[in-house]
């Protein structure tokens, strides 16, 4: 396959240093990837050249702010395959647009008695939320388990689904098990109860081509930052017909139509969900980070970083005491390992000196850790500007650390 990686690597600029004297090898894209040239370079233009807030002023500067975080929400649109820019909500993150989801739906239609279904695979910011609208709502949390490879047992939605569900939180793609989840499925069985349905696709976004019409999504959550775009920046995508129906969940400049004492009167969508002064310049950066993304060729980046989690994990099992963490047929270019009894901390702390950045710990998804029985993994994060070679290291360092501790 015809994939020039070292150009992609040349668009990077943190891949060039070294750590205490190594070359830096980045296995921690879950937490956050590495930003191109040109994120960098809208961020310094932006605030060096056009910096003023937006929907506020008549002046060029604010004028010319306002019109490029207005493009950046068309092309937010375009990449999603949204059908109208009303259905792009700005936000600060994933775990801030599930948030807003877990109240504002939960205002509009959870009841006493009411239940809201998540899995057993979620990451924290997709438990807490609900647990909190589970709380305050007096209604019932039900989970969807895991099978031991990490796939979700499918046939149990159906028993759990009841009159009373009204919405179903599920990952796209596991930030810990690497799983890639057949949330068509899973939402063509929620809509035939009349059940809605978001995906939290912090990861599942970067990992691939979706498009919200195709898989019917009422809602989905995106994170700017596991993107190749800026921290502090997020997308909620929802259905034109559902937000309207929502009560906004913060009150603020820009998501007011009138206000007095007596009464106020909010903001049409998608400013009636963006309260306060946004993230624009964040916005404008995530636009350059997906015209990049799309640029490298998105089905191509895919494929690849597909061919390097099968070298990766064959590399890594070939070291015998190795034991892998999530092996569902599907699965993206994520690997949670562990290493015989080797603490995760222990292996991390030693892969760091090698110049390898992995993540350790249970990952924001301690009822996966439970269900194995463990504390936590190591996990190596892969992204289309990680290598083979980069691979090689990481499996030497390995060994190095099955050395050490006998």
């Amino acid at each position: 396959m015809s994939f020039d990686v070292n150009k992609i690597r040349a668009d990077f600029p943190i891949l060039t240093q070294e750590v205490y004297g190594k070359p830096l090898v980045y296995f921690d894209n879950g937490a956050t990837t590495q930003k191109p040239k040109c994120v960098l370079d809208t961020i310094e233009y932006f605030h060096n050249k056009i910096n003023a807030n937006i929907h506020r002023g008549v002046h060029k500067l604010s004028v010319e702010s306002t019109q490029a975080y207005e493009h950046a929400r068309e092309t937010v649109r375009a990449f999603i395959n949204a059908n109208s820019t009303k259905e792009i909500i700005f936000t600060s993150g994933a775990t801030a647009s599930i948030n807003l989801v877990a109240f504002s739906f939960g205002e509009a239609f959870v009841c006493e008695g009411d239940e809201v279904i998540v899995s057993e695979m979620e990451h924290h910011s997709n438990i807490v939320p609900w647990q909190m609208l589970c709380e305050r709502k007096k209604a019932k949390l039900k989970v969807l388990p895991f099978d031991n490879k990490g796939d979700l047992m499918l046939e149990k939605l159906d028993e759990l689904i009841t009159n009373r569900t009204k919405i179903i939180a599920v990952n796209h793609v596991s930030n810990s098990l690497g799983t890639v989840n057949p949330i068509k499925q899973i939402i063509a069985k929620a809509h035939a109860h009349g059940v809605k349905v978001l995906v939290d696709g912090a990861q599942g976004a970067k990992h691939g081509i979706f498009d919200v019409q195709d898989l019917d999504a009422d809602f989905y959550a995106i994170s700017g930052h596991k993107i190749y775009g800026p921290t502090g920046i997020g997308v909620l995508y929802g259905k034109q017909e559902l937000l309207e129906q929502l009560p906004p969940w913060q009150g603020g400049g820009d998501m007011i139509a009138t206000v007095t004492f007596k009464k106020t009167t909010y903001n049409e969508l998608p400013l009636k969900f963006e309260a306060g002064t946004a993230n624009y310049i964040g916005a404008v950066a995530l636009a350059t980070a997906l015209k990049y993304y799309q640029s490298v060729g998105i089905e191509a980046a895919v494929e690849y970083e597909n061919e390097l989690l099968e070298y990766a994990t064959q590399s890594l099992l070939a070291i015998e005491g190795v034991r892998i963490i999530g092996t569902a047929k599907e699965k993206t270019s994520i690997i949670s390992f562990l290493i015989g009894n080797i603490h995760p901390y222990d292996t991390g702390m030693i892969l760091d000196k090698m110049g390898i950045a992995v993540r350790t710990g249970t990952h924001c998804t301690e009822p996966i850790m439970a269900h194995f029985g463990i504390d936590g993994t190591v996990r190596a994060s892969l992204a289309f500007y990680n290598t083979k070679e980069e691979i090689d290291k990481l499996a030497e360092g390995v060994k190095r650390v099955k050395m050490m501790f006998g």
